[in-house]
């Protein structure tokens, strides 16, 4: 089983993260170049090599249209010495806690020229708008789905945040194209290392405060402290922003578990740096490694949760699977059943890893019209997983191997097929029989 294993000591960011999955890549120039092709508009990466504390990594630099955004964003805020901090730490520039009102100078206030650059280069866009961005990269349906998840899981937060609906949410930073560069680098560099299991260490997000167009707020900044809801996470001596609204989603949309290093043999090591310099050395740390066979046949333990539904229409009640699998249950589905009174019903079920109860059960009654979830704590034996491309014929298809307890099988992944068939104007079957 291949584990990557991210050590967030000093929190994340969105560059902070896909530099560190760089690092981990063999052929490290082919995949730089495949990502200043995306095509996404104006923008460019650059790998640079970075050093804190004696240990060298990469620093991802992204610039649009020749110029890095905002580099009046990258520090991390100290309420005695930071007087006009604009709301991210050196981590990432990526994130606000307005959701429509900070292009405006006040004349009461001290005027900084680099407010300018910051206020006037960063675009508003909808969620509905970024989503167009992605959909039109020529990256494959797996990593478009994930960017698109992670930035409904950033307006969900930011909805949550200032209590307004997902639909009037407009990303300031979180929606410039830099930010979009992070996210897609890191759904794409994810879908390249294909690992069975991801798991995080307990999250370090900072202490202090932070200064933002509604005022100074405390740290973690409500977003990213709705975002990390179940997640382990921990303060500390550090002052200032650790842990982003991005490298909050990024994570909870990604891990499968949360805690100490698994037991692995290491194969790859990874440094994603920041900008500012501590007495820990700014970064995130990417371990990728084989599992022991027996570790992977072990029994783990999930949750079911179910309610029982006579009073909500098909519509409704898809929204609602669909949003406990965008915040990440390993399943989700409905069974017919019979309820008093004779009426027919629904009994809407999910599972999940113990530390994603309270998220799927906040939503199980934002979503439906249930008055009660019912949970059951399981133990389940699990194959070993492992997802490789195959260059076919046809071009290149994931396919996934599921292995252990003395059987083995192996699945294309549908997705790809079906974007194969409706390609060529054939059926699933056809492409099958053209596959090794």
């Amino acid at each position: 089983m291949k584990i990557l294993y991210l050590d967030c000591a000093m929190g994340a960011a969105g560059d902070m993260l896909s530099a560190a999955l760089y690092e981990l890549m063999p052929e490290k120039e082919t995949v730089l170049a495949e990502l200043n092709g995306l095509g996404i508009p104006g923008v460019a990466f650059r790998a640079e090599p970075a050093e804190k504390c004696g240990i060298l990594g990469t620093h991802m630099t992204v610039t649009v249209n020749g110029e890095e955004e905002a580099p009046g964003d990258d520090h991390h805020h100290d309420p005695e010495h930071d007087h006009d901090h604009r709301h991210d730490s050196e981590h990432d520039h990526d994130h606000r806690h307005d959701s429509e009102h900070d292009h405006h100078h006040d004349s009461n206030h001290d005027h900084d020229p680099a407010d300018d650059h910051h206020h006037h280069n960063h675009s508003h866009r909808s969620l509905q708008e970024v989503s167009q961005i992605l959909n039109a990269l020529p990256v494959s349906v797996r990593v478009r789905e994930q960017a698109t998840a992670v930035y409904r899981r950033i307006a969900a937060a930011e909805s949550h945040a200032h209590g307004v609906p997902v639909s009037e949410i407009h990303f300031h930073e979180v929606g410039t194209m830099d930010a979009i560069a992070d996210v897609t680098a890191f759904c794409l560099l994810m879908e390249k290392l294909a690992p069975d299991r991801v798991v995080v260490s307990p999250i370090h997000v900072g202490s202090g405060q932070v200064r933002c167009a509604h005022g100074i707020l405390p740290v973690p900044a409500p977003a990213t402290a709705w975002l990390l809801k179940g997640v382990p996470t921990y303060g500390g001596e550090i002052r200032g922003e650790l842990c982003t609204p991005t490298g909050s989603a990024l994570l909870t949309q990604f891990a499968d578990s949360y805690g100490p290093m698994p037991c692995i043999r290491t194969e790859a090591v990874g440094y994603g740096m920041g900008r500012k310099d501590f007495p820990a050395s700014n970064c995130v740390r990417a371990f990728l490694g084989e599992s022991e066979e027996e570790a992977a046949e072990t029994a783990d333990e999930v949750l079911e949760l179910s309610c029982n539904l006579d009073d909500m229409t098909p519509e409704s009640i898809g929204f609602a699977m669909n949003a406990l699998l965008d915040a990440g249950a390993l399943d989700v589905w409905t069974s017919p059943i019979g309820m008093k009174k004779n009426r027919p019903g629904v009994m809407l079920s999910a599972l999940c890893k113990p530390e994603q109860r309270e998220t799927l059960v906040s939503l199980f009654f934002r979503h439906t019209t249930t008055l009660g979830v019912r949970e059951n704590r399981l133990r389940r034996s699990t194959l070993t997983r492992r997802t490789e491309t195959v260059q076919t014929e046809l071009g290149p298809v994931r396919r996934k191997t599921a292995s252990g307890f003395g059987v083995t099988r192996e699945k294309y992944e549908y997705v790809d097929l079906a974007a194969l068939a409706k390609a060529r104007g054939c059926s699933l079957e056809e492409i099958k029989h053209k596959l090794p």
